[in-house]
């Protein structure tokens, strides 16, 4: 593969509110019990061979920084490259949650300069799917573009992805949100430094729009061409998608395609425990992880590390974070619950797969 450096943005807010995302980027949500989202744009690059990688960081960065660290889990500890904090504004006075930002650009330029590789890689992190990206720089080089930004067909509509207007694979136009059917942006292009570093001296006027709003109306000065990734993708923007992408989990061609160990996703090392079952435990079609301690029944769900099911407790069709207990007779369908909640015995919280039960991050410890 040709030599590239990576960039990560992770300081954007979506449009709709959750409670999920209060106190946490999108980027640090736990994903499958054991991931966070980050993981999946990190381990992306790694898999690349890229050792250099910059991770714009949001005002809220706390849980993003404990995750990721300076790297280690995912080898990007080193001497020579490695990953980089990066400072991150607000998305700027745009109404549509860039991700990318050109003032980001501009304030971190010096990253783009102290390197001699020939690409960049950008990707928000909130994306779910593994991707070769050797195919893509193939595809750039191939068609000799400025841009190569990478696409599916998109399966819904969806509010926060961005899709575009085409003529024979060249972007022609851009709009915000999607519908069925639409060329749907996945949020990872390539382009080349000395490219970036040109475009960013263009639009330093318009530093507060996204890349693609800035260039938009100018398609013949900068020549943007799709690539069609045919993988699974799933954009997690709210709380549907996030349980939705969660239970195709569960699918085994799903968890085949996008757990491959030619390109392992990776993520922060836990010293935990296997998961115990415990006599009179009763688990189906469910994704648990370490540490778990399962006395009742789980069905269809996703936990995360060191959750408890007491006897005669359900989980069903949902997705508990970790830490968190519940008690003897509880039954959970159809929710999220966030981290360190402690369910009452004899509690019921239902929801239904239109309108999920969400429960706020608990104090137990």
């Amino acid at each position: 593969m040709p030599k590239a450096i990576g960039y990560i943005t992770a300081n954007y807010t979506t449009k709709s509110t959750s409670v999920l995302t209060e106190s946490r980027p999108v980027a640090s949500l736990p994903y499958l019990g054991r991931y966070r989202l980050v993981d999946f744009a990190l381990s992306n690059m790694v898999n690349a061979k890229i050792t250099s990688v910059g991770l714009v960081m949001p005002f809220n960065y706390r849980s993003l920084t404990d995750h990721v660290g300076a790297g280690k889990d995912w080898g990007l500890s080193r001497k020579k490259g490695g990953l980089f904090s990066l400072p991150g504004s607000a998305f700027g006075t745009t109404r549509s949650g860039a991700r990318f930002l050109v003032r980001d650009m501009i304030a971190n330029k010096a990253y783009f300069q102290r390197t001699t590789a020939e690409y960049v890689i950008m990707s928000s992190a909130n994306f779910v799917y593994n991707m070769d990206y050797r195919d893509l720089i193939a595809a750039h080089e191939a068609n000799d573009a400025d841009i190569t930004a990478v696409v599916q067909t998109a399966p819904g509509d969806a509010a926060d992805v961005m899709s575009f207007a085409t003529e024979e694979g060249r972007v022609t136009g851009i709009k915000h949100g999607t519908v069925a059917g639409n060329t749907a942006f996945i949020d990872l292009f390539v382009i080349g430094r000395e490219k970036l570093l040109e475009i960013l001296d263009w639009y330093t006027a318009t530093d507060y729009l996204d890349l693609f709003e800035a260039i938009d109306g100018e398609w013949g000065r900068v020549n943007v061409q799709t690539y069609e990734f045919n993988g699974y993708c799933a954009p997690i923007f709210e709380r549907n998608d996030y349980y939705d992408s969660n239970m195709d989990m569960l699918k085994q061609a799903v968890t085949d395609e996008l757990f491959t160990p030619e390109r392992p996703i990776r993520t922060k090392a836990h010293d935990n425990a296997p998961a115990k079952f415990e006599t009179g435990s009763h688990v189906t079609n469910s994704r648990l992880s370490g540490s778990d301690r399962i006395y009742g029944t789980v069905t269809g769900s996703i936990l995360g590390r060191s959750v408890t099911v007491e006897s005669g407790a359900v989980v069903r069709n949902s997705v508990v974070m970790q830490n968190c207990v519940v008690k003897s007779g509880a039954v959970i369908e159809n929710a999220i619950i966030d981290r360190n909640n402690v369910i009452p015995a004899g509690t019921e919280l239902r929801g239904t797969t239109e309108d999920l039960l969400i429960m706020e991050k608990g104090d137990n410890e």
